[in-house]
């Protein structure tokens, strides 16, 4: 089944971000990912309010989770983490 990666993302750096954000595309294309939405309109209904939240599709969760934990989207991270507060999950879809 496919699987959605969703990011909820409050940047504090936007340059180190936007090293992030340069090599975490190419590490979700190589698993077979593929951006739905990326920063466009959004209504905050409950929890936390984060203004940029980010979507990708995968063939898996495990396709997903394989992303995560590979190298390359490793490197991206590094230049995330001290960039901004996140939340990050995978969840499978029903289609």
């Amino acid at each position: 089944m496919p699987a959605l990666w969703i990011a909820h993302v409050t940047v504090t750096d936007e340059d180190a971000y936007g090293r992030y954000a340069a090599l975490a595309g190419p590490a979700i294309a190589a698993h077979g990912g593929h951006f739905i939405a990326r920063g466009g309109r959004y209504v905050q209904l409950e929890g936390k309010d984060r203004p940029r939240n980010v979507v990708a599709k995968f063939p898996s969760v495990e396709a997903a989770e394989e992303c995560y934990r590979s190298d390359a989207y490793q490197e991206a991270l590094s230049h995330a983490r001290d960039a901004s507060e996140r939340e990050l999950l995978i969840v499978e879809t029903s289609e």
